[in-house]
Parts: structure tokens; sequence; C-alpha cells
């Protein structure tokens, strides 16, 4: 039976379509794993996860390979169908349940308060909207609920946050899927209720020249238990 959405009833599907994107982003993301560092920065993002998860926005699925053992089921959510189709194939190579599912991070086709934990990587910077997207993440955690997220954001000094703005205010969304450069992450979940725990600020790659997407946050969040 597909997962349906609390709110409408209604099954999402193809919420984002950038093919061209995509399929640069796979080829792109793939190589990123070992010459940036992105796939060490999936272990610590990942590391002592257990129970029932939710991933939002799973991309082409390179997070499935780094679950624990202790994770029972994970539920990925991924609006784009060619990236979709990436993410099954690589759910069935992976070691834990991994179940690929249509949908958009506003209005996420999941029960309320049906996950142990949540997690958000390198997705927030082209959610459409942001404080919708972390209050559906709010309503499908159970209390207490951990959120792990690994983002890129704002940073650097004066010119490079410049930079940043006018990327986004010209061709990079356009470019990049909908991506944004100058979000903040940690604000952003802040504000939408969530309690912050340790984070660090990283840099991808982890040498090399720093450039625009560069800014990272790896770190861990909860719902509070009271909410």
């Amino acid at each position: 039976m597909p997962l349906r959405s609390a709110r409408s009833g209604k099954v999402p599907r193809d919420a984002v379509h950038h093919p061209v994107f995509a399929r640069c982003y796979a080829r792109i993301s793939a190589t990123a794993e070992t010459r940036m560092g992105v796939g060490r920065a999936r272990e610590r993002l990942l590391g002592g996860l257990s129970g029932r998860v939710i991933e939002i926005g799973a991309g082409n699925g390179l997070n499935f390979a780094h679950y624990p053992g202790t994770v029972s089921e994970v539920v990925a959510i991924e609006p784009e169908r060619r990236l979709r189709q990436l993410a099954v194939e690589a759910a069935r190579r992976a070691d834990v349940p991994v179940d690929v599912v249509p949908g958009a991070a506003e209005a996420l086709p999941v029960k309320s308060e049906g996950f142990d934990a949540a997690v958000v990587s390198l997705v927030l910077c082209s959610v459409r909207d942001v404080p919708r997207a972390l209050a559906e993440l709010r309503r499908v955690l159970r209390p207490g609920g951990e959120v792990r997220f690994f983002e890129h954001g704002r940073g650097g000094g004066r010119v490079m946050t410049f930079s940043q703005r006018a990327l986004d205010r010209t061709v990079w969304p356009v470019l990049s899927g909908g991506c944004h450069l100058a979000r903040e992450p940690v604000r952003a979940l802040r504000d939408a209720g969530f309690e912050l725990g340790p984070y660090r600020q990283v840099l991808m790659p982890e040498e090399g020249p720093t450039l625009p997407i560069s800014y990272c946050v790896l770190g861990t969040a909860w719902r509070p238990v009271s909410s």
C-alpha cells in the first residue's frame, strides 16, 4: 500500500522535476563522495542511529550504504523522478530495509509521530518552503525524536556571503535544481522549534579551494518531548 499524506490523503508524485540537473548531480555527487570527503561526512551524520528513520530528499540514495544495522527501517522521500529511480537501485544494495517514496518535504506522505529519527542531508538548500518543511518534520517525529543534519549554507566573510546572495538572486537556483547558497539551516531548525544539540562547521572539500558551496554544518537536533 502506498504511503499517503496525513493532510490530503493523496499520494504526491513528481513534486520536483529537474531531469538535466538530476543527471548532472548523480555524476558529481558520486565523485564528491571520495574527492571532497562527503562520504566521511555521511558516516559521521548517520553513525549511532537506531529505530525507524525518515530521510527527506534522499537524492540518489548515497546515504543508504552508511546506515548502521541498528536502524530497523528507512523511509526515504525523494520528489525528483530520475533521482528517485537511482535511489531505488541504491536501496536494493543497502544493508537495512529502505523504502523509497515520492513526495515533497512540505507535505510528507506519512503519518504523524511515526519515526524515531529524521535525516536531512544537503536538501534544505533546495526546499521551496523551509519553515513548512521543518514543521512537517516535527509532525512526523515522535516527541523526543532526533534530527541528524548535514547541510550547506551561508559562510565565509563579507565578500563570500555577498557572492552567495548574488548567485541566489540570479543563476544558481536555475542551474542547480532550486539550490540556494545563503540559507542558514541551524537558524531555520531553531526557528522551527527544534532543540539544537552539538553541531560543527565543516568545509567541503576538506582540503582545496573554498567555494560558495563549501560551507557546511553537521549536527543533531531534537523535537522537544513536550511538543
